[in-house]
């Protein structure tokens, strides 16, 4: 009976998708999409180490009949997101094989001297601060690497810290202007500055992420104090081995890494300096920076590039994407969104607790872009009608990063880390193991940060 439950379960919310596109009144294309995508999150969450399984299929149901093209299939697959993805993976592939990450361990644990309380907080804010400075993806490559070895070497599990470094990183992705895609998106459409980030985004991000570091340090008490004893006896064991044999940094490591977060945080101003692009940059730095790692490789590169990418989450992701893409291609999002709007009748407060409650809610479930992309030109609308939207602006953009913590498809950063896991073997993360916490963080953070906005709005500029 209990094998029977999960296909019971997924068969219900296909066809209730269905049903609730026919009481709408959506069109045939609209009523695919919709049930493509509930066939295909719901089979993620059930079936998540087959989860490219439901994606292709999802992908070929959308072809067959239709709803999407070639051309699209392209032009929401997200190429840029895929290949800079790419490029990174090769940079931390070179950076393992050069042993960078074992250095950078040793230094960490010497600073936090043998606590894991210290050495676990040291790795959020880390988290939290370079998805900030450079962004989320960048962030979780390079932080989930160095936990990697951590746990290696304490012969602990993945999971819990590998959730912890997910939850800081998307929380602090939300602090600064370039440490999320939808950030980029609200500035460019708001008008936002850096600055205007710095004094809305950063101190709510900061006491965001204290929360979380706070809620984190509690659900997973008994790992930290597991984590504590093994590195008490690890420490008895080589200390004296580690003082004669302490790991030394590559030069040419360290400068691809520094020279790769430089080029990533920079990467706006060497745009305006060439008159390139937005972005063109972001993803020329992963590319560039790949190809001298490869040119460093010589005669090993393509073993890189074939053990150290890992192409099963790429593929996913592109799936994942395109058929995502098609919700707002068939304008089944443009009807959540303004049915959403009747329900405020336009009221700020309203429309901000409200407008950030759905946008974390689909951010949850599907990509943050598209949620934001999605009610950007309504916010626009509101605004142009006379309403203040300033505070709506920041409501969708906590909700977005912040309730991305909430499944394991919640944001890039989320799929990543755990494709990491799977890719070395070190675990399995169900979706039962993740929401419990992932619920306990996001569903006390993000009313937080909409409080403190709240608490703020007599301050804000109309």
């Amino acid at each position: 009976m209990r094998k029977l439950s999960k296909p019971v379960v997924y068969i219900s919310i296909v066809l209730l998708a269905g049903v609730l596109s026919s009481t709408f009144g959506m069109s045939a294309a609209q009523t695919t999409s919709l049930v493509v995508f509930s066939g295909i999150i719901a089979g993620v969450l059930f079936y998540w180490r087959i989860r490219l399984a439901f994606a292709l299929a999802g992908l070929s149901i959308l072809l067959a009949t239709g709803v999407m093209d070639l051309l699209h299939f392209i032009e929401f697959a997200s190429l840029d997101i895929i290949v800079f993805l790419v490029g990174m993976m090769i940079v931390i592939g070179f950076l393992e094989e050069r042993r960078f990450f074992e250095a950078l361990l040793e230094r960490i644990m010497t600073f936090a001297k043998g606590s894991a309380i210290k050495t676990i907080s040291l790795l959020m804010l880390m988290a939290a601060l370079s998805a900030a400075l450079v962004d989320e993806v960048t962030s979780i490559l390079f932080m989930m690497t160095t936990a990697i070895h951590l746990v290696a070497r304490l012969n602990l599990s993945i999971v819990p810290l590998m959730m912890m470094l997910v939850f800081a990183t998307n929380i602090g992705s939300s602090a600064t202007v370039v440490g999320n895609p939808v950030g980029v998106m609200i500035a460019m459409k708001a008008k936002l500055t850096f600055a205007d980030f710095i004094r809305w985004a950063t101190p709510i991000a900061i006491v965001g992420l204290g929360l979380c570091m706070f809620l984190s340090f509690t659900y997973f008490k008994g790992y930290i104090k597991g984590m504590n004893d093994a590195m008490v006896n690890s420490g008895r064991q080589t200390t004296e081995v580690q003082k004669n044999t302490k790991t030394k940094f590559d030069i040419i490591s360290v400068l691809l890494f520094v020279g790769t977060l430089v080029g990533l945080v920079m990467h706006s101003q060497i745009e305006s300096y060439l008159r390139l692009e937005k972005n063109t940059m972001l993803i020329g730095v992963a590319v560039i920076s790949a190809a001298i790692a490869l040119l460093c490789m010589r005669d090993k590169a393509r073993d890189l590039v074939e053990r150290r990418v890992d192409w099963w989450t790429l593929m996913f992701f592109l799936i994942f994407f395109s058929s995502v893409g098609t919700l707002k291609y068939t304008g089944v999002t443009t009807q959540i969104s303004k049915v959403l709007l009747e329900l405020t009748g336009g009221d700020q407060l309203s429309t901000l607790f409200l407008f950030g409650l759905v946008v974390g809610l689909l951010s949850a479930l599907m990509d943050n872009v598209l949620a934001v992309a999605t009610f950007i030109p309504i916010v626009a609308d509101i605004g142009s009608a006379g309403l203040n939207v300033f505070p709506i602006w920041w409501g969708m953009l906590f909700g977005a990063t912040w309730m991305g913590n909430l499944t394991m498809i919640g944001s890039t950063a989320n799929i990543v880390a755990v494709g990491m896991v799977e890719r070395q073997k070190l675990g399995h993360v169900s979706f039962r193991e993740w929401i419990v916490p992932g619920a306990i963080v996001s569903l006390a953070t993000f009313p937080v940060a909409l409080l403190l906005l709240y608490i703020q709005l007599p301050f804000m500029p109309s």
